[in-house]
């Protein structure tokens, strides 16, 4: 796979070489103690994940400022987004290089992508109300099912059950385009009972979210604001020593402006996202851990504009039973069954309306000293289809206690939503139901460093996606249609590097990538094959600043990848402040693209220009 290395590129990798070289005088290994669970659906310390795997913490979330979930997502490796002019409008995120629909969301470990649309509500769920995200690369259906070629992202709302006293937190916060932030709450745990409750509001005035490239029928010279609130919550009770029952509820609402031209009056979408579950823990026995959920989610987008209305939603329910084995000391066998149950809402009435799938799985974790292994394998049987059949097998190796390489394989797969399969004949378009799952095989081979002080990382991938859905596939009548006739492959490289220098952290993570359409030879649409992150973050007591600064590659905004959709490259550099006036009272300050650089990650449409938010936070 050939790349080409820029300046900023070779400045990227001076930064490793520099890490590596301090890294040969290093201390024995970090002992990370965050707990993963969507990378083998079981809890494990990060530290011994198999897996391309990142969290992102509360306290990263904290320093979101105004910045929206897809945001935060995109100032991780291996992660870009697109938005259509502001956190309101329709927003995408790119796992890997994978479309946003090829990427599994989970809230609380229930799935949120649309059945419809395969979209993800990204705009109704604000960062306040997350304890953390995980994120799982590389295709993860034989965990999961359906959705997970480019890997898995889990939205977390709830922290864990350990006794804790009651505490309570806020944040209010103002900035640029006149955004307003706050968020409220508490939690805590005592004699078997655990709670937390957040929520959250905030209200913008927005930047015009088009340009005049987007066309007559889109431009809008007007500004593009939206209202925000969300809820989240859980609640559980320890009944007995291993036996806990809980449940989590999140429910997310934006209203945001869009243009749709300039005599359309307010444009504007109403987009809620609920995520609920039902959870009972129980260990039955010393070597056998029963873990029963019931979840529920439902999402729905009302479009309106001045003669123009548009409704569009689902429902899904998921029941799940995870049997945790004990086989040995070092060996553990997950037995999953489930069914997802389907059930579209559209202002469209498709001409099937339900779907239902049934699954089982079983995921194999052994450790062997220096050697360790996951495999997995799972069939979901799903109406319409019949069987679709998905395996990963995971190696690692400790060379010693600082180093680790690893290899993977694994396979996924993505079933149509209902409007590919089943929209009636409308403006010359109708759904196709004979059409098969995307599918697709992925491979990578990792290596690692972890000291206390430093940590290194690089992951080679390759992902080969067949039977591609193309959405618009027209005829010479323009009588169009959806089809599998699309292939692509995604090859990239990612590297990573941290150091702490007492008070002072650096970070720096390049990803160079080339994502191809097999068809044409030409790059995916929207997707940099180079982006190149870099952080810095120091300590003076209690007063902390810090640096960003973010390079993203040219990118095309069409298939055929033709100049006038051509999206330059660009560069951003933020900065970020927070001082604590006391353990319970501080102040922190975000300001994104200092330079006031014109960009945009979707062609006619803008992204935000130089802009301030200053928060006020408490905690007890």
């Amino acid at each position: 796979m050939p790349f080409t290395l820029s300046r900023q590129a070779l400045a990227i990798l001076s930064c490793f070489v520099s890490a590596a070289s301090t890294a040969q005088s290093a201390n024995p290994v970090r002992q990370l103690d965050q707990i993963v669970v969507t990378a083998s659906r079981t809890a494990q310390l990060e530290k011994n994940v198999l897996g391309d795997v990142t969290v992102i913490d509360k306290k990263t979330l904290q320093k979101a400022g105004q910045n929206s979930v897809a945001e935060v997502l995109a100032k991780q490796p291996g992660v870009q987004f697109y938005s259509s002019g502001g956190p309101q409008t329709t927003t995408g995120v790119y796992l890997r290089g994978t479309n946003p629909s090829q990427t599994l969301v989970l809230v609380d470990g229930i799935r949120i992508n649309s059945s419809t649309t395969g979209s993800t509500n990204w705009g109704a769920i604000d960062p306040a109300t997350i304890e953390r995200i995980e994120i799982v690369r590389g295709a993860g259906s034989s965990l999961y099912g359906s959705d997970a070629i480019g890997g898995v992202i889990n939205i977390i709302t709830k922290k864990t059950g350990e006794d804790r006293p009651l505490s309570a937190w806020g944040n209010i916060g103002y900035g640029t385009y006149d955004t307003f932030k706050s968020s409220v709450g508490i939690s805590g745990a005592q004699d078997g009972w655990d709670y937390a409750l957040s929520s959250s509001m905030a209200e913008s005035s927005g930047f015009n979210a088009s340009n005049r490239s987007s066309g007559e029928f889109t431009f809008n010279p007007d500004t593009d604001g939206y209202s925000q609130n969300s809820l989240s919550g859980s609640l559980g009770y320890r009944w007995a020593a291993g036996h806990h029952i809980g449940l989590t509820a999140y429910n997310g609402y934006i209203d945001g402006d869009f243009d749709a031209g300039a005599d359309s009056g307010r444009a504007h979408s109403i987009t809620r996202q609920q995520a609920y579950t039902l959870t009972s823990t129980d260990d039955i026995t010393d070597y056998w851990q029963s873990v029963l959920r019931l979840g529920f989610s439902k999402e729905y987008t009302d479009s309106r504009s001045s003669g123009y209305s548009s409704t569009f939603g689902s429902l899904q329910r998921s029941y799940s039973w995870l049997n945790n084995l004990k086989l040995s000391e070092n060996q553990n066998v997950s037995v999953v069954l489930e069914r997802l149950e389907e059930r579209p809402a559209s202002s469209s009435s498709y001409t099937i309306n339900r779907r239902d799938t049934n699954a089982a799985g079983l995921i194999y974790r052994g450790d062997f000293d220096a050697h360790h292994i996951q495999a997995s394998v799972r069939n979901d049987n799903i109406s319409g289809y019949g069987n679709q059949a998905t395996g990963g097998l995971s190696y690692d190796l400790d060379l010693n206690n600082q180093w680790r390489i690893g290899i993977a394989g694994n396979t996924g797969f993505r079933a149509p939503t209902f409007a590919d399969l089943y929209s009636p004949n409308m403006w010359g378009f109708v759904g196709n139901p004979n059409l098969q799952p995307e599918k697709s095989r992925n491979i990578e081979a990792r290596l690692r460093y972890e000291t206390d002080t430093t940590r290194l990382g690089a992951t080679i991938y390759q992902n080969k996606i067949r039977d591609l859905i193309n959405p618009y596939d027209c005829d010479a009548n323009f009588n169009c249609t959806t089809s599998n006739t699309e292939r692509a492959t995604i090859r990239g490289l990612t590297l990573t590097g941290e150091h702490d220098f007492g008070n002072t952290t650096l970070r720096a993570s390049a990803d160079f990538m080339n994502p191809r359409d097999d068809n044409t030879g030409n790059q995916l649409i929207r997707r940099a094959k180079q982006v190149y992150l870099l952080g810095a973050e120091h300590r003076i007591d209690a007063l902390t600043v810090g640096a960003e600064y973010q390079f993203t590659g040219k990118r095309y905004d069409d298939a055929a990848n033709t100049s006038q959709k051509r999206m330059g490259g660009y560069s951003l550099l933020n900065l970020t402040a927070a001082y604590d006036f006391s353990k319970n009272v501080g102040v922190q300050v975000r300001w994104n693209n200092l330079l006031n650089k014109d960009y945009t990650n979707t062609y006619g449409y803008n992204m935000p220009g130089s802009n301030v938010f200053v928060n006020l936070s408490f905690r007890m």
